[in-house]
């Protein structure tokens, strides 16, 4: 339907989540379509943003500073870590003023069939916080998926030895469902609720 640089746009905006092919054409030409300066300026600040942020050498977590707000901040919880598959979890769990404690962002969920093992979840990095900070408890709040419940019960299996208790989010998050789609006051009843991964 479309050419050109026209096409090449639709054809990123449909990379993005949740945008079909028929919301990326309308987006496209809404645009090109609206004042010039406010398009440039919407690229602009997707350039800096891309640019800007990366990743804690703490924790994982996008971040425009290294170490993070939340790893640099002295007044947090250090026995506690909750490991969360995104920064955007970890914002919508913060969002709850519920935990005190620190994050560690996974950055993917276990996934054989698409090659994503130990290593593509930072695993080796978390075994070395787990290993040298002094963590009582690991709170693995991860979508309640296949991948998900892959992920936990290999982590849970990794510390099992260890003198720390493991929990997860209560299963009130319904199974294949996602965290970022998940009302506040039922991820808040979901946090509250966690239970210990070996019960």
């Amino acid at each position: 339907m479309f050419n050109g640089f026209l096409e090449d746009l639709v054809n990123n905006l449909i990379k993005l989540p949740g945008i079909g092919s028929k919301t990326a054409q309308r987006l496209a030409i809404y645009l090109i379509s609206k004042e010039k300066a406010d398009a440039i300026n919407l690229a602009e600040s997707i350039k800096d943003a891309v640019q800007s942020y990366k990743n804690c050498s703490i924790c994982n977590m996008l971040s425009e500073k290294d170490p993070c707000r939340f790893c640099e901040d002295t007044t947090r919880i250090t026995n506690v870590l909750c490991v969360v598959e995104n920064t955007q979890d970890a914002y919508l769990i913060e969002n709850l003023h519920e935990f005190k404690g620190r994050y560690f962002v996974l950055n993917e969920l276990l996934s054989p069939l698409d090659g994503i093992g130990p290593d593509e979840i930072n695993f080796p990095k978390l075994e070395k916080i787990i290993n040298s900070d002094n963590v009582d408890e690991i709170i693995l709040a991860l979508n309640p998926s296949a991948e998900g419940e892959s992920t936990i019960n290999f982590l849970a299996s990794q510390f099992e030895d260890k003198d720390i208790k493991i929990t997860r989010l209560s299963t009130g998050l319904p199974f294949g469902g996602d965290i970022e789609y998940t009302s506040s006051l039922t991820l808040s009843n979901a946090f509250k609720r966690r239970y210990s991964v070996s019960e």
